[in-house]
């Protein structure tokens, strides 16, 4: 076989990056460092699927088999290489009531379905609607993720207090806590100085480690959340009935997961996209997504989707191929069946220090120092969302961004509206409408003409506008009932062919020019009968 056929598998094989990729790119070095960003992945995921399993009421091992077949699944086949994906906080957090109030077996069966809805998603292509997410809602929403990965982080400064609840820690431990923090992120920071045939995050958990163990010092370690023993995840249906009352209890559990999976997907997707320079695959990611939830389902997971914080760090680490998210997915079940007491004995403290330098990478510092220089509107939206983000929800703060972005752009629109007037010769006014005409703006419209002093042919031409929608339609219906109603002629120049075929069932006079606009409106409106067509 030759190199050229060699390259070309390549690019079919599932753990290439799919976009440039090739055989040949998979040298020992690249393997090697692969290998060893999913090794750091894999160490970090750990703590990370236990904490968020005992957020949502289930046994650790339910978290760690979601880290591990979402992860495997999404490795192979998602749009975005480099990506990792497992159990997640923001999905966590929904899924308490279901388990409390139903049980773990309801929650498998909507783990299925919420990946079913995703997988339609992809299909129908819902994915490429995330581009309409603004950048001022991409910075607050990576601020508030932060924010949100430090604070997750501070309850590993707590232990158990005599009455069993949790407690802050004070003096010694603390003191001892806080400084194995400090040498592993000093370890991160400088071990790329000095060498990079170890991952910084890798060398930073491996050194400090040892340190714990060799000296015996006594700090908190994985194995002090649970035990992270178990074997090979079985294939189980969801013990639940199969009837309407079943639907009606899981699916609006299954729509809201499968939403904020999506979106958390999507978002993490762009984000490694603009460090490692690819695009696309937003289609993908939700057919990818869909199917790792469904099988999931079947075999006692509690479902997931993109980890921002953990495909930082396999970025950082030098993770460009799907093999280090292979790699990842796969140590973590060789944890579960033959390492979990070497894992247990890792220090909570090195790990809390490799997340501490993926807040410090992850905040968009360069939002601070460009706040007096970008739009107030931009301004608010970005603490808007940094802020929903860590006192709700992240699907929550991304919706509540757009449609607040969405609103100041139509207020921002509706204020463009204006006009140039000018008399012809022969008497006639001319109206030349410039700015958008639609909901927001059309009040705005309306003002600019004064029917009762106008003359008895008016002229509204259209060259620098563009009528968007219904409301910009009934509203030049209105224009021209007011015209007719004194008496007076109005005419309607340079619109496009829509409007042309929408305006003349109303009987308006449209005088035709071979330069009129060809655009398409967003409704077929008819002015006679005020009834709601299709799109154009």
């Amino acid at each position: 076989m030759t190199r050229q056929s060699l390259a070309v598998l390549a690019g079919r094989l599932p753990f290439s990056n799919g976009q440039n990729s090739g055989l040949t790119e998979f040298t020992p070095s690249r393997i090697r460092t692969e290998l060893l960003s999913g090794l750091t992945v894999a160490l970090a995921l750990v703590p990370e699927a236990v904490a968020f399993a005992f957020v949502a009421g289930v046994h650790p091992l339910v978290g760690l088999y979601a880290a591990f077949i979402v992860g495997l699944i999404t490795a192979l086949f998602g749009g975005r290489a480099g990506m990792i994906s497992g159990a997640t906080g923001a999905l966590a957090v929904v899924m308490v009531s279901l388990v409390a109030n139903h049980g773990v077996e309801y929650l498998f069966a909507t783990v299925v379905l919420m990946g079913l809805l995703q997988i339609m998603a992809g299909v129908f292509r819902l994915g490429k609607f995330i581009r309409l997410v603004p950048h001022p809602v991409m910075l607050g929403f990576v601020n508030g993720l932060a924010i949100v990965i430090f604070m997750a982080q501070l309850s590993q400064f707590q232990i158990a207090g005599a009455d069993g609840a949790r407690v802050w820690m004070t003096g010694w431990p603390l003191a001892i806590m806080l400084g194995l923090v400090v040498l592993t992120m000093a370890i991160i920071w400088l071990m790329p100085k000095l060498t990079s045939l170890v991952p910084a995050p890798l060398a930073g958990i491996g050194i400090v480690a040892a340190l714990v163990v060799g000296f015996g010092i006594d700090v908190p370690r994985v194995g002090d959340l649970a035990s992270i023993e178990g074997g090979l995840p079985l294939f189980h249906i969801p013990m639940v009935p199969l009837t309407l009352e079943t639907l009606n209890i899981i699916f609006p559990y299954a729509l809201i997961l499968a939403a904020i999976g999506l979106i958390e997907s999507l978002l993490t997707l762009n984000l490694v996209g603009e460090i490692v320079g690819k695009r696309g695959g937003a289609s993908q990611e939700c057919i990818a997504q869909g199917v790792s939830n469904t099988v999931t389902g079947f075999f006692g997971g509690m479902g997931g989707c993109a980890m921002i914080g953990q495909s930082m760090i396999n970025v950082k680490s030098g993770g460009r191929t799907r093999l280090s998210g292979i790699a990842a997915a796969l140590f973590l079940l060789v944890f579960i069946l033959f390492a979990s007491g070497l894992i247990e004995q890792i220090p909570l403290a090195a790990l809390v220090g490799v997340m501490f330098m993926v807040v410090i990478g992850t905040f968009a510092w360069q939002s601070l120092t460009i706040l007096r220089r970008i739009p107030l509107t931009d301004v608010m939206v970005m603490l808007l969302v940094t802020v929903v983000t860590v006192m709700s929800d992240l699907a929550i703060a991304v919706v509540v961004g757009v449609i607040v972005s969405a609103l100041a752009y139509a207020w921002n629109n509706a204020a463009r509206i204006h006009a140039k007037t000018h008399v012809t010769p022969e008497g006639a006014k001319v109206y030349q409408i410039e700015g958008p005409l639609f909901f927001g703006s059309t009040e705005g419209f309306s003002e600019l003409f004064d029917p009762q002093a106008d003359p008895s042919l008016v002229i509204v031409d259209f060259m620098n506008s563009r009528v968007v929608d219904q409301s910009a339609l009934q509203s030049i219906d209105d224009l021209a009932v007011k015209y007719q109603g004194i008496g007076k002629t109005l005419q309607l120049r340079h619109l496009s062919h829509d409007c042309h075929r929408l305006l003349n069932r109303a009987g308006q006079l449209i005088v035709d020019a071979d330069d009129d606009p060809d655009y398409g409106l967003v409704v077929d409106y008819s002015i006679k009968t005020g009834r709601m067509g299709g799109g154009h």
